[in-house]
Parts: structure tokens; sequence; C-alpha cells
């Protein structure tokens, strides 16, 4: 196959798809089959869909001009400037929550049986045997979503309500975040969130820039640098804006957060100026300025601002236990319906046999338990109340009370790397300069080797002989290369790190001193106490606080100079010749500066090692360094100088401001003039920033991968980084190759990328967002498939948009339970998307941890919240679920007994208070204690990870464990009545009073046998309930024979039938424990 084909190419030949695993395409059948397995139900929500289409037509999203100062200008209508995080409103509310509970199969059941009750002819004891359990399911459901929307509403008003100051004709006025429109001129102060999405006009700040903090838009905590638009920047005052006649002219509002483009015009001044904009005139909403006052026009609103489109809605979440248990309850339906009919065909279709047919259908209704919803939910708040009652796990917090199971049936944790994982915290670690090699421990040295030259500098200058230590100078650079001390390599390599940069060092004025300006000028530059450094990367100023740290201190810096202090208190002044910032193509940034005392211009580099082993000298270390820093989880960059004279530099800026004044091809243009300078440049070190990790993030990663979750790490951050806290986090083991995909942007690139990597075994996957939009495009399926059995993956440089889509495809292609854990606002899309989302309350602010199902302090806490809280949850559901089946499964084979033996009357066996009774009161509490068992102590549960491996397969609840319970409740139920029918002498009175009873007893002693290990409330429960039916027998005198219950016939018949119907079972239970026990039971014996 050729290795370059051309897009159309691959567009029309499909010859050489069978390389690809073909995409397993199926057509849907038509006809009254696919009608019936789930076309009503397609059909159905099509017709939905298309209401509400009608309903909420979708406004085209239109580019706009917009007046600056002038809202009522615009000629559109744009939204309301609003945060809305509700699912329903104040009319949606109850038909909402009333669909999403009747969409069950199980509850619209229960609405259909208790409907029924109304009809004389099929009226089966009292209504409230059937409304009251209805009443109170629906009572409790309403209440807890109405709590939820509540919280949300109430977070939201918080956010709109927030206060802005406006510019407008008469002055500052002020407003609401959300009555902000379109064109207002809005000034937001330091430290506050940009309410709306807005160009960049003026600052406080005399650079005519500032610095922004986006961590809760995109996950990168270094803070973005902004440029003022120039035209109202140079503007004398703030009213002036009002002054001047000028329109923005914005693009129409999009996904992408990285990318704007859009025009300034100021029509009132000849010839009319014009400007054009780009990303770093722009502030979007939900970031927050971090220097300065900014003031800007309002260009989107509302639901068109960048963050709200990058979020998507939340979706109603169900847990698969849900799901599972719904399938059994239609399975039980079905049983019932043909149950009935054989009672009816029994009775020979005699008379009205369809009301004969619809009273069965009531009768034995109790095949399928209203109490099983009651159980469950209430189980489920049990759960939250023990997760967050967990001393192990503080903090943490249950938001969604729904889904607690989901938790114990994870396959993919889909995780954020920033302030997730790491701490977002850099320490400098280690200087190497080839031959020499300093550690945390060794870098007093390094401050010694500094005092010398700095203190040897000044002498020299105290003494007067500035022309004579400039001349040496001079002389030595064209004298032949001598091997240069260790002292002054280190000296070098600190005034490098020094030097090359784009940090600012920022001071805050101190309380009390605003009257004496001039005093605190001159006292700034030198109070260490209130400087702080904003730098666009936190490696950067990782690195500036380090050469603090060793004696030389950065202390002010501008467009044009710099000034540090040596250890002396000396201050050195250099002059800015030329910035190259740093971009994701060349991987490497670099500095011209001019020494003000000595006049020497240097050009400083610093970057990746990829890019800088090209240019620097040959050497024998660089690589070999790199790979060893790399492996200790350290975050590289190679530092490197070259000294230019007068006459290089000056050609070298005439060529470069010649390339930076071309139309075509600008970029390449300087980009030549720049790579002309970086050749033999001289390898001044090495350095290595530390990204700390969280508390624990490698037992925890080790301890879910042992359990079969598979990681993927899903990160906005650079691919060098987000790979190399891969390592260290140990999310890829050290044996293990990384697959790193190359960049691609067409089919033909796409394809032959996906075939490399097929051949690759056992490796972890490194892939761009942009490639991996790319493979989606056009070979999703085999992607997802590829990766799928990777043991893990990273996505970096991903959207918000664009994790939530990853999620989503995790969730079609695999149909596994998917998790998503992160902490800043860029990870909720992610959040929400998945099965279920986990927030981590970090420094990147609480929007996460609101948004998501469970919150948490540390991620190390996922482990126990996984392990003991989600397995013990899924069992005890699983546990509780099928014993209320069965509850409702053995009084159902009884009343079939009893009918068939009555010649198929529909007449209820057990009457009114008897039938609510046992569903509650009797049985209630012993039945529900099954939420406190346990199989494994919460520590084996930690120690052995495994355990958790065996609750994907979803064993504890699958129609072969329900089938088992099935044969249990028909043998139990025939037994009891057929013994009750086989012993009762005279009365029928005492078949009821025999078989209830030995009834009852039977459901104690199976929770007992259920149990696997005991709760002192259990055995309470036990007691209770015992004591409240031999209590309530002297109240039932309507339904039993008091003379008769307290004779010894009585005793002995009840306990001969309940020794029958449970002996055996015992047996069963004993002889399965020691033939083959459980994985569980190994370690617990």
């Amino acid at each position: 196959m050729p290795l370059m084909m051309s897009e159309e190419g691959f567009e029309n030949d499909e010859s050489d798809y069978h390389t690809l695993p073909r995409a397993r395409v199926t057509q849907r059948k038509r006809g009254l089959e696919w009608f019936v397995c789930g076309g009503w139900k397609f059909l159905c929500t099509s017709c939905c869909d298309w209401l509400v289409n009608i309903c909420q037509r979708k406004r085209e999203l239109k580019a706009r001009t917009v007046w600056l100062g002038y809202p009522e200008k615009c000629e559109e209508k744009h939204p309301r400037n609003s945060i809305k995080n509700q699912k329903y409103n104040v009319f949606t509310f109850i038909p909402g929550v009333l669909y999403e509970q009747f969409k069950f199969f199980l509850n619209l059941y229960f609405l259909v049986v208790s409907c029924s009750q109304f009809v004389p002819a099929l009226k089966i004891g009292y209504l409230y045997t059937y409304w009251a359990p209805l009443g109170f399911v629906l009572a409790v459901t309403i209440m807890r979503e109405a709590i939820d929307e509540f919280r949300r509403f109430q977070r939201d008003k918080e956010v709109n309500s927030q206060l802005y100051s406006k510019l407008t004709v008469r002055g500052k006025v002020q407003v609401k975040s959300s009555d902000i429109q379109v064109g207002d001129l809005i000034i937001v102060e330091k430290n506050q969130r940009i309410p709306s999405d807005m160009v960049f006009l003026r600052t406080s700040e005399k650079a005519g820039s500032c610095f922004i903090r986006t961590d809760q838009l995109d996950g990168e905590t270094d803070w973005k640098l902004k440029v003022a638009v120039s035209c109202t920047q140079r503007l004398p005052a703030l009213g002036d804006l009002f002054s001047i006649s000028a329109y923005v002219y914005a693009q129409k509002p999009q996904l992408d957060i990285h990318s704007f483009e859009g025009t300034f015009t100021r029509e009132d001044c000849d010839p009319p100026i014009h400007e054009s904009l780009s990303i770093e005139n722009t502030l979007w909403a939900s970031t927050i300025v971090a220097s300065g006052t900014v003031i800007g026009v309002v260009i989107y609103t509302g639901k068109e601002t960048r963050s709200v489109m990058n979020t998507s809605n939340p979706k109603n979440k169900v847990g698969l236990l849900d799901l599972e248990l719904n399938q059994l309850t239609k399975a039980l339906f079905v049983a019932l319906v043909a149950l009935s009919v054989v009672m009816v065909t029994l009775q020979g279709f005699v008379g009205p046999w369809y009301r004969n047919l619809f009273r069965f259908l009531l009768l034995f209704s109790y095949i399928i338990p209203i109490s099983l919803r009651v159980n469950l939910d209430m189980g489920k708040a049990a759960y939250g109340w023990m997760i967050m009652k967990d001393e192990s796990i503080p903090g943490t917090v249950v938001r969604t009370s729904t889904i607690p199971e989901e938790l114990g049936r994870l396959v993919y944790l889909l995780t954020d790397k920033t302030g997730t994982l790491t701490q977002n915290e850099m320490v400098f670690k280690r200087l190497h300069l080839g031959t020499v090699s300093y550690g945390a421990d060794t870098m007093d040295e390094i401050q010694n080797h500094l005092r010398n030259p700095y203190s040897q500098q000044m002498q020299s200058q105290a003494s007067g002989n500035n022309t004579s230590s400039t001349l040496p100078r001079k002389a030595q650079s064209s004298a032949p290369k001598v091997r240069k001390s260790v002292s002054s390599r280190v000296h070098e390599a600190v005034k490098a790190i020094a030097l090359c940069h784009n940090v600012t060092p920022v001071y805050e004025p101190r309380a009390g001193m605003t009257g004496e300006a001039e005093y605190t000028e001159a006292d700034q530059d030198f109070s260490d106490g209130n400087r702080t450094y904003q730098a666009a990367s936190p490696d950067e100023v990782a690195l500036v606080q380090w050469t603090e740290s060793v004696g030389l201190t950065l202390v002010s810096r501008d467009l044009t100079s710099m000034q540090l202090r040596t250890p002396s208190g000396q201050i050195l002044t250099y002059s800015i010749l030329q910035m190259f910032p740093f971009t994701s193509e060349s991987k490497r940034m670099g500095v011209i500066v001019r020494d003000e005392s000595t006049t020497e211009i240097m050009f400083y580099m610093k970057g990746a090692d990829v890019a800088m082993s090209s240019i620097v000298q040959y050497n024998d270390w660089l690589e070999e360094e790199c790979g060893n820093m790399a492996r200790e989880g350290l975050r590289t960059l190679v530092v490197a100088k070259r000294a230019l004279t007068e006459e290089q530099y000056q050609d070298f800026e005439s060529r470069y401001s010649q390339a930076k004044l071309s139309i075509h091809d600008r970029a390449l243009k300087v980009a030549a003039v720049v790579e002309s300078l970086e050749r033999e440049m001289e390898l001044l070190c090495l350095t290595g920033v530390e990204d700390q990790l969280q508390a624990d993030v490698r037992p925890t990663l080790e301890m879910l991968r042992n359990a079969g979750i598979k990681i993927w790490m899903l990160t906005g951050d650079k691919l060098e980084t987000a790979t190399c806290i891969a390592k260290s986090s140990h999310l890829v083991s050290r044996t293990q190759d990384i697959h790193i995909f190359r960049p691609v942007t067409n089919r033909g690139e796409a394809h032959l990328e996906l075939n490399a990597f097929r051949r690759k075994h056992d490796c972890a996957l490194v892939i761009s967002g942009d490639s991996l939009e790319v493979c989606l495009k056009y070979y999703e399926h085999e992607l997802v498939e590829l990766a799928c059995q990777c043991p893990a993956v990273v996505c970096c440089r991903c959207s918000p948009t664009q994790k939530a889509h990853i999620v989503k495809l995790l969730q079609q292609h695999a149909g596994r339970r998917t998790c998503a854990i992160g902490d800043g606002g860029n990870d909720v899309s992610m959040i929400q998307a998945a099965d279920c989302g986990i927030g981590i309350e970090g420094k990147e602010g609480r929007q996460a941890s609101l948004a998501a199902d469970f919150s948490i302090t540390q991620f190390k806490h996922i482990g126990r919240l996984l392990m003991v809280h989600g397995r013990s949850s899924y069992k005890r559901s699983a546990a509780l679920g099928q014993f209320v089946m069965h509850r409702g499964l053995i009084i159902s084979t009884m009343q079939a007994v009893f009918s068939s033996v009555f010649y198929f009357a529909s007449v209820p066996l057990y009457q009114g208070f008897l039938m609510v009774g046992y569903a509650t009161l009797y049985t209630m509490f012993p039945v529900f204690s099954l939420v406190l068992d346990q199989d494994v102590k919460p520590e084996m549960a930690m120690l052995y990870p495994e355990l958790y491996k065996d609750l994907t397969k979803g064993r504890s609840l699958s129609f072969k464990t329900f089938l088992v319970w099935v044969l249990i409740s028909i043998y139990q139920g025939g037994i009891l009545m057929y013994g009750a029918l086989l012993l009762f002498e005279s009365e029928f009175v005492h078949v009821v009073a025999i078989s209830f009873t030995a009834l009852i007893l039977t459901e104690l002693l199976m929770v007992a046998l259920t149990v696997r290990t005991w709760h002192w409330l259990m055995a309470v429960a036990e007691v209770l309930s015992l004591g409240c039916y031999v209590a309530s027998l002297a109240f039932l005198n309507e339904y039993f024979d008091v003379a008769f219950i307290t004779t010894v016939t009585f005793v002995w018949k009840v306990s001969a039938i309940t020794v029958v119907s449970c002996l055996p079972l015992y047996v069963l239970k004993y002889l399965k424990r020691k033939l083959s026990p459980p994985s569980y039971s190994k370690l617990t014996s």
C-alpha cells in the first residue's frame, strides 16, 4: 500500500479497508419483529423529539456587530446572561418526576393495579392495601427530587446575582450578572469572575496587558496573558470610550475555546482605524482576572458563551442494578399472566372468564412486590449515609442518592490530570551540568559558588576599575577556550535560568502606605515578603523561585528590561532586545538581552530536549540524563546560550523585522531568521522540575488496576507533561511500552497510524485531541476497539466537549460502566456524561464537585469509595432485591395452591390487614436489615482488590440467581400451603392461622440464612418482628381463632411445617459452602 495517498483516493477506494476489522454494521429488521422488540419505543421517542424541536426551535447562531456601550443598537435578540443547571421548572416538575418514575415497568404496573381497584367488579380487599405503598414511594421520590432541585436553584441564583460595575454615559452603575447584555461595557476587578465573553478594551496595568486564570474553563492552571485593544488602551480617560464611535465585529459563537476571529473598527477618525482581534484580545466567561482591573465589551452572553457551550445538560442517571431489576420484573409479569391464564383454563372458561382472569391477575399481583422500590430506595439512602459517615474518607458527599451501587460495577475510570492526580505545585529538584549534578540536598553548594564571582565583581567595581574589569572579558572571548571551573559554570547556568523566561514579579501594595506613593515605590523593589511571580506556566515560576532561593533574585521586569539582585545586594540591569515565546510547535523559548554594565549581548534559550539536542554543541551526556530524569518523573528543560557581537545582532535585527512585515508565509520566514541564530549554542545545564503528585496516587492507581479497572487520563495539558505524569504516577508501569500516536490530519494518515498501532501489543497509548478527532471521524469503531485493549490510555490537549465525547464512546462501544473523576470546571461535561461522576474539591474551585454524583476531598479516597462502599452497596442491593421478590413469590405460590384446591375460586387467601402487615410490620425490618450485611471486612476488601473484579460480571444478580430464588419460593410456598391443608382438622380459619404463622417464621429464618456477617441490629430486627407478630395475634381475632392459637396442637403443627420448609435449604447451603466456597470465604477463614 503506498505510504501517501490523497484523501480522495481514500474516499473512493475502500479496497484497503480489509486491513482494518470491518465495522459491524447491522441492518435493522423492519417489520413486526422490529416493532415488538423496541420499534414502538423508537417511534414514541422520535415523535416526542419532533414535538420538542418544534416547541424549542433552535435559533441559528450568527456573526454580530457590537457597538461599544450601546446594547440597544444590536439588530438581533441575544440570550439572557444567566446560568441554569436545573432539570425542571415550576410547570414541568410534577409531570417530569412522574414520567421518570412511571417509565419503569415496575411502577407503571402498580399504578394500573391500584387504579383497577376503583372498578367494583375487580375490587379485592381494601383500597389502602394498594394505594398506601404506591403513595409512599411517590411522596419520597418527589420530596427527594424537590430538595435536589431547590439546591440547584440556590446555587444558580448565587452566581446570577453577583454584582458587576457597568460603564454608562452617566458613570458607573452596579448590575447583576444575569442582567448583562451584548454591547455593555463591564469593569471586572482583580480576583473577580468574568461574567460573559468579552473583548478586552482597557486595563489599569501600564503594559496594556493582564493575566487571567483559566482553570475553570480548560483545566490549565497556568495564567494566560491577554492584550488590550491598543486603540482603546491609548485613550486618555475611561469616559472617552463613549466619546468615540467604534464597533467590534465578532464571528458567530462556537465551541472552540482556543480561537477567535474578529475586528475592531473606529469610525470617527480619518482614516478609520481597523485592528484585527484574536484569542489574545478576548476574556471568556468563567475565567478569573489575576492582575489589575479590566474593562471589556460584552460580545456573547448566556447560552452563547464558550463555557456554557462546552458543558452538556445533566442527564438523569439510572443505575445498572435498577435496569437489571426492571428486566426481572418484566419476567415476573410474564409469569403472572401465564399463571392467571392457566387458572382460568383449568376453570374451563366458565361465565365471564375475562373478569375472572383480571381478578386472578390482581390476586397474584404480589408476585411483583411494590415494596421492592421502597426497600431499594431506602437502601440507597442508607448507603449514602454510611459513605458520608465513614471516618476513613472524611468530607465525602453523596449528591446523587440513586446510584451508589454503580460504584461497585465500574470497568473504566476516566481521570483528569491537573489537580486530580497532581497537586499542581512545581518544585525544582535537579540541576545537571554534565560532569556534576545538584539535588535538593546540595543546593547550598550552589549558593557558595554564586557568592564568589559576585563578591569579586563588587570589589573590582568598588576600586573603580570598571574599564579594566570589562577588558579582560572581551579578550577572553576571543582567546582559545580554557576549561571553565565548576564555579563559573554554575554561575553561568543560574544566570541563564534567571534571565530566560517570561515571569513578571508582582508586588502587592501594603496596607497603610497608600498616601506615601514614592516611599512604596522605593521600598517595593526589595521587600521579598510581598513579591509574587506571575507567568504563563508554573514550571517557569518554579525555576525563578529556585534562582531566588540560591541568591539570584528577579526583582523587576517590564517589556524592555529586567533587574536581578545578586547575593551581595547589588542590582544588575539587563535590557530585553528580543523575546521568542514558547509555542507547542517549536517547544522552546528564547531571549536576547544586553547587560547594561558590560554591554555584552547574550542569546539565551531553553526548551524540551527533543528540540534542543540538535541546536547545542555536541555532547555525550544530554540524552542519557534526560532519560534518567524523565524516569524519575521530572519535567526536563535544556538551557543554552550564545554570545553575540553588536554587528551580529544588528544584522539579525534587520532581517527579523523584515520577516515580520512580510505578508506571505510570515511565520515560516520569521522561524527561518530565528533558526539562523540557533546554531552551535553552548550547553549550560539541564533542569528537572517535579509536579508533585497527590497523596497516595501510586498505590491507589495500582489498587484500581488490580481490581480490573482500566484507567484513562484525559487532560488539557501538553503531551510531554501528560506522558511524564503517566509514568511518575505509575499509570503506565515501568516495563510497559508507550505508543505515542503521531499527529494526523487526514484519513490516509489516520489509517496508516492505526495500522502501526495495531502491530503493538500490550502498550499504553498516548494521543492528542486533534489526532483523536480525525480518527473518530473516519475510523471511530476501530480506534475505540484498539484503545479498549490497551492497559492505559492518555489523551492530551482535550477540550471539555472531547472529554465528554470519549466517555459516551466508551459507553456505546464497550457497553461497560464508566466513572469520571475531575476537579475543574472543564471536567463537568465528562462527569455528567459518565455513569458515575466523582468530583474533587480542589484548588480549581468547587464547580466539578457540585456537578458530580459523589464529591471527595482527595484522590486516594476513591479506593475506599469503590472497593468498600461500591462493592458492598451492590452486593447488599442484589441480596435485598431478590429477597423482596422471594417474599412476594412465596405468598403468590400459596395463593395459587389455595385457589387450585378450592376449585379455582378467585378468592383471596389472606384478607386486608394480614396482607399489609406481612409486607410491612412483620417482615420489613429483618429484610431491610440486609443492608448491614457484609461478606468481608472493609480492610480485607482494600487488601484484596481482586474481589472487586468479580462484581463487574454481575453475578450477584442475574437470571441464574433469580431462578434459584424462584425455585426456593415455589418449594416453600407449596410446603407451607399443602402442610396447612393436610394438618388442619375442622375450621378453614385454622388453615389461615397455621399457614400464616408458619409463613412469618419461614421468612424470619430465611433472612437468618441469607445473612453472611451478623450485626446486632439484625438480631434486634428479628426479635422485634417476632414480638410484634405474637403481640398482634391478640387483636387479629377477625382473622384468627384465638382459642385455637393458644393450644399445643397449633404450636407443633406450625413448627413441623416451618422445619420442613427451611431445614433442606440450610443443609444445601452448608454443603455448598463446604464443596464450592465463594472467593471471599477463603479470605475470612
